[in-house]
């Protein structure tokens, strides 16, 4: 029989004297880490392959972001859902379940390819599959994390848990242009299979954890009404997720034109693969410092972060040296680290505590918007090429960033 433990129970001897990884302490919480680390790098990897499959496939920049789009679509449509879903049902079972959904799609694709019939319509639902477990687990299994750790350790372990994504992201490119220039894009997608049947049974290490707060019993619609009403009524979560919209939209659009732009510098699978993970790579050493330093003023390092990286991401696109582009992304995306480690813990620490479920499914529809910036990326692309379509999308953006700063300045004001 399972003992459900509190987060006062599970932080119990722990260091009184909190260090970079003083999370790690808490009983439970690293194999909560491990699992999440795992699953990010499925997460990262299956894009990665998408991404390949298509440019393999068509060529075409609209059709190669389109895989982007597929992935991140659930966030836009069901991430308000997703904290309904965080708030209202077991979280640990919900997070249990996308596992039993995406480990027999990944195998169908494996084999797929192996068997000669992969086509890339089978590319895109997939993606999707991965993008709603992707909303699961920002708003479920995160959720879990504070339970378990408690709000004095959330600082820290939502840094460490922005490092394990970025690393997941870097390993999960790297690997899946390895794989794919190795062994073929039909083993790769079985090695996504394993790596996520690992991190199920590392989540399924941690037991039944008691919520801080009890389960809201609202209706689902009304449930829903609840969660966007938190839009009119938490000024500085709005200019939280405000921040992270025009991010999303303009930035983190580019990220499936890496294969175009590799293919231009004339890189093959591992060494795109490997630009691909200087993203995870910039973002594991923001989050580091992050996660190390633990500094006071977070409204202000989430901003920075994300300005930096806008401005940083423009050598990248506009290098026609390989090493170059490489050097800059992994700068870029160093100030992305800044700004990813920081989000959560923003969005978790504005409202009630009964109200985090649906504030962190409001900060999955905030990144949600995403897919619509990829649709027009994409179409820009189409026009003008790739590394123009980047410049002019992140151009835009820090224009963007600054007026909406302007309008809704609260989360400079947001302190540790």
């Amino acid at each position: 029989m399972q003992t459900k433990i509190t987060a006062a129970g599970a932080a119990s001897g722990a260091a009184a004297r909190p260090s970079m990884f003083s999370a790690l302490q808490v009983r439970h919480y690293p194999a909560l880490l491990s699992a999440g680390w795992l699953w990010n790098m499925c997460r990262w990897a299956s894009g990665f392959l998408g991404a390949y499959v298509a440019n393999r496939l068509t060529g075409s920049a609209r059709l190669v972001q389109l895989t982007g789009v597929a992935m991140w679509a659930p966030l836009l449509v069901g991430g308000v859902l997703g904290g309904v879903v965080s708030d209202r049902f077991d979280r640990r079972r919900t997070v249990i379940g996308q596992y039993g959904v995406l480990i027999p799609l990944a195998l169908l694709m494996g084999v797929a390819d192996i068997a000669g019939a992969l086509a890339l319509w089978m590319v895109y639902p997939f993606l999707v599959m991965v993008g709603i477990g992707w909303v699961i687990d920002m708003t479920s299994r995160r959720a879990i994390i504070y339970d378990l750790v408690g709000a004095d350790r959330l600082d820290n372990a939502m840094a460490l848990e922005s490092l394990s994504s970025a690393s997941g992201l870097a390993i999960g490119s790297l690997v899946g242009g390895s794989a794919i220039q190795a062994v073929g894009v039909g083993a790769a997608y079985l090695c996504l299979a394993g790596l996520a049947s690992v991190s199920l049974l590392l989540f399924l290490r941690v037991p039944p954890v008691r919520r801080s707060t009890e389960r809201r019993a609202d209706p689902p619609l009304a449930a829903l009404r609840a969660g966007f009403r938190l839009l009119r009524t938490e000024t500085a979560l709005v200019s939280v997720l405000g921040v992270t919209a025009a991010v999303n939209f303009f930035y983190f659009s580019f990220t499936p034109l890496v294969q175009l732009v590799g293919s231009d510098l004339g890189a093959g699978p591992f060494l795109t693969g490997l630009l691909a993970a200087m993203v995870g790579v910039g973002m594991m050493a923001g989050s580091g410092f992050v996660a190390r330093q633990r500094p006071r003023r977070r409204g202000l390092v989430y901003v920075g972060g994300a300005a930096a990286a806008m401005v940083l991401l423009l050598p990248f696109a506009l290098s026609p040296l390989y090493l170059v582009a490489l050097a800059f992304l992994a700068l870029s995306a160093t100030g992305m680290g800044l700004f990813g480690s920081t989000q959560s813990t923003l969005v978790m620490t504005s409202v009630d505590a009964e109200l985090r479920g649906r504030a962190l499914g409001l900060l999955s529809t905030a990144i949600g918007g995403l897919p619509i910036g990829m649709i027009l990326l994409g179409e820009l692309a189409e026009v003008i090429g790739a590394r123009a379509a980047i410049v002019a999308s992140v151009l835009s953006g820090t224009v963007t960033l600054a007026a909406w700063l302007l309008w809704r300045p609260g989360v400079l004001r947001l302190t540790a």
